[in-house]
Parts: C-alpha cells; structure tokens; sequence
C-alpha cells in the first residue's frame, strides 16, 4: 500500500506540471491553452504514458483495495476501541484516513468523468469536436457545485498525503529519530505544495482571476 502510495504522489507531481500549463495565456497571450492541449495529447499518444497510465489504474485499485483490507483486519483484531484518555492516541487525520480516502475517491471519478470519459472514451472533448480540453476545464471550473468540490477534494487530498507520505515512509524503513524531523518535513511540504498548486485551479477559473477563463480557447 505504501509503493502504491508513493508511485501516486510521483504521479500526482507530473499532473500538476501539466495542470499549470493552463496558466501559459497568462504569460503568452498567443497561448490560448495550446500549450496544455498539447502536453495532453500527447500524453495520450505515447506509448510509455500510456503504460504508466495502466500502472495508475492498477495502483489506485491495489491502493483502495488495501486500505478496506487493512482497515477490516485492524478491526477484527481490535473489536473495542481505545479507551477515551489511552496513551495510544492518534490525530483526527490519522484516525480519519478512510473517511478522507473515500472522499478522495468520490472526487477522483467525478474529475475522471469531467474530462477523461469525454475525452478519450466519447470524443465529445478534443479532436474535432471543438471543444478542447482546456475549454472543457474553464467549462467545468465555472460550474460552483463542481469547483465547491474540488476545493474540498484538493484540502482532503493534501491531510491525506501529510500522514499518507509519513506512514510510507515509516513501512518502508526510513523513517527514525536521526531522520524523523527531515522525513516529516518532506511529507508536510510535498502536502503544501500540491495542495497550494492544484486548489488555485478552482480560485483562478471560477472567479477569472487576471481573466484567466477568457484566455483559454
């Protein structure tokens, strides 16, 4: 569960650079999204991205799977729950990270149903239906219900990396007092960083910051 968690904050870095090419219009008004239509496509045409892309799915229903499994046996092998006041405490996001994992998950296969079901399975996105995938997010960001969503989905995201990372750390053996405040550190920044970065999206695009939607074609 942990390699599987790792290979998604792995992946979830590389989503992000491309996600941020939305912002190029910003810097060339020529852009126009061009930038990011093209990292999409062609993520989809290579075949190395494309296995990666089997890899992911893979890994994220090996990762939810295990969860359940582990979250099952945890219970099975303690049926009664601490006492209230026991020395084996843990924080709300710590005792939570089922409850965040399934939000997480919710959100997952709305965003995959917003733009990877139309545009690799349907085709009414990108091609020549004209509407590109940049469009299609300015589109679905200007919706309040779905960017509400992915604000919520985005600050779960980043409470679940913060202890998810810290608990990989700790299965995979790295984790030790010489390394603790350094490992702990990493996993908070990297939390941050992709919360800060992928939050902005729904901020930028639902209230047209700098009139960042009227620059995406």
């Amino acid at each position: 569960m942990s390699l599987t968690g790792l290979f998604l904050c792995f992946f979830l870095l590389n989503h992000l650079y491309t996600n941020l090419l939305l912002y190029a219009p910003l810097f060339n008004p020529e852009d126009a999204g061009s930038s990011f239509n093209k990292a999409s496509h062609e993520m989809v045409t290579s075949i190395l991205v494309r296995t990666v892309e089997i890899v992911l799915f893979a890994s994220i229903i090996f990762h939810v799977v295990q969860a359940i499994r582990l979250t099952l046996a945890n219970r099975k092998a303690r049926p009664v729950g601490y006492e209230s006041g026991s020395k084996a405490k843990a924080g709300w996001i710590s005792k939570n990270m089922g409850l965040t994992g399934s939000i997480i998950l919710f959100f997952l296969i709305v965003h995959l149903y917003n733009f990877f079901l139309p545009y690799r399975i349907t085709g009414e996105v990108g091609g020549d239906s004209g509407i590109t995938l940049a469009k299609q997010v300015t589109l679905a960001l200007a919706n309040p219900v779905y960017s509400g969503l992915y604000v919520i989905g985005t600050l779960l995201m980043g409470m679940h990396l913060s202890h998810g990372l810290q608990s990989a750390f700790q299965t995979i053996g790295l984790n030790n007092k010489k390394y603790e405040t350094i490992l702990k550190a990493v996993g908070n920044g990297y939390a941050v960083l992709v919360t800060v970065g992928f939050i902005s999206f729904p901020i930028m695009f639902y209230f047209n910051i700098l009139g960042i939607a009227d620059k995406i074609q």
